[in-house]
């Protein structure tokens, strides 16, 4: 079923929109979920939320790409479920929110700018700006949490291009929010 579709039927507030959002985009889910918290039970209840929180969102979103829309949804429920579990522990998605650290800026401007779309705008801007290859990587790792051995094996290329090439990368996006004031 088309996304337009699905989305209508959240609109009409039938039923039908979340087993049609499963069946579409219900795999893709699990597996940005379970790649965060390497818990199949903790994806599935991950994933439910999602539906949850899309059939709120819906009377005032009307997502263009559900898919996106609903990965964005099922990221932010795994990262915090994810933190909940990982309070004291490192590791994982620790240390790929660490590498980031070091070129988005500290909590509470984080927050605050994000709200207002600034910082939103600025990495959507920097991820458009970049050759696919490049922006795959940036994706894989920060968004979906692989690892460098993962990213490498998908794109074919070696770790230690990968691992260059984030670094590069994160350096790229330190110096553009540098220059847009936003670190």
């Amino acid at each position: 079923m088309e996304d337009y579709r699905i989305v209508d039927l959240y609109w009409a507030r039938n039923e039908a929109a979340i087993a049609e959002s499963d069946r579409k985009y219900g795999r893709m889910l699990q597996s940005l979920s379970y790649s965060l918290l390497s818990s199949r039970e903790d994806a599935e209840e991950c994933v439910n939320d999602t539906y949850l929180d899309a059939w709120n969102a819906m009377p005032t979103a009307r997502p263009a790409y559900l898919g996106a829309f609903l990965s964005k949804i099922t990221r932010r429920i795994s990262v915090d479920r994810w933190r909940h579990i990982h309070r004291e522990k490192r590791g994982g998605v620790q240390s790929v929110l660490e590498e980031l650290g070091e070129c988005i800026p500290a909590a509470g401007g984080v927050e605050e700018d994000y709200e207002n779309g600034r910082l939103s705008r600025e990495l959507n801007t920097f991820l458009r700006l970049l050759p696919t290859e490049k922006r795959v990587m940036f994706l894989r790792r920060y968004f979906y949490s692989q690892s460098l051995a993962e990213i490498a094996e998908a794109l074919d290329v070696s770790e230690g291009k990968v691992k260059v090439t984030l670094h590069r990368l994160r350096e790229q996006l330190r110096q553009r929010l540098e220059e847009q004031e936003l670190l």
